[in-house]
């Protein structure tokens, strides 16, 4: 087994703890195989430390409840916020176990924390993986019981965070109806 799968096994042995079992297996371990599914259809080519911060994005993220923190949008941003740097903690440490230098634990942990959007193309590559995640996976039923105007906002954020490319290959691979189509065209 290549240190990389091992890395991979490492990542999916902690988010099988999950104890979301609504889609029939732990919901974290699901994500981290959707996450790795996307990005090898929208960046096959990709290096190892993007295939471990798709694979890690959201590792035993259960153990940081939304509810712990403050209500409103400054609770969130810090929620978000302390997940990034605890996922990128958590990658590193199995990075580093499995014989990954500092420069790659680094790396990896820039993608997770999400710096560098738009500048760095290994990160915009991971955030567009995301994107294409959520829209594929989580927007149905996130969108369930929510107004059409606070959908087009999200749909719309979700938008601008993709890179062009990203964003025309969803309007080739979604139905998405309109005015949502029209936040990936502009």
């Amino acid at each position: 087994m290549t240190r990389l799968a091992r890395t991979l096994a490492a990542i999916d042995a902690a988010n099988a703890a999950d104890p979301d079992r609504s889609e029939g297996a732990p919901a974290a371990l699901l994500y981290g195989e959707r996450m790795t599914a996307e990005l090898e259809l929208l960046v096959p080519e990709a290096s190892e430390d993007v295939r471990i911060a798709a694979r890690g994005q959201h590792i035993e993220r259960w153990t940081s409840r939304r509810s712990d923190y403050p209500e409103g949008r400054e609770g969130y941003l810090a929620w978000r916020r302390d997940l990034g740097a605890f996922h990128a903690r958590r990658v590193g440490e199995i990075m580093a176990a499995e014989g990954y230098g500092p420069e790659s634990v680094e790396r990896v942990g820039r993608m997770i924390r999400k710096e560098g959007i738009k500048r760095d193309p290994e990160v915009q590559a991971l955030e567009d993986v995301i994107c294409f995640t959520f829209l594929r996976w989580y927007f149905q039923p996130f969108a369930e019981g929510r107004d059409a105007e606070a959908l087009e906002r999200i749909v719309a954020k979700t938008a601008r965070k993709m890179s062009a490319g990203a964003r025309a290959r969803a309007l080739q691979d979604f139905d998405l109806p309109e005015p949502f189509a029209a936040a990936f065209r502009d």
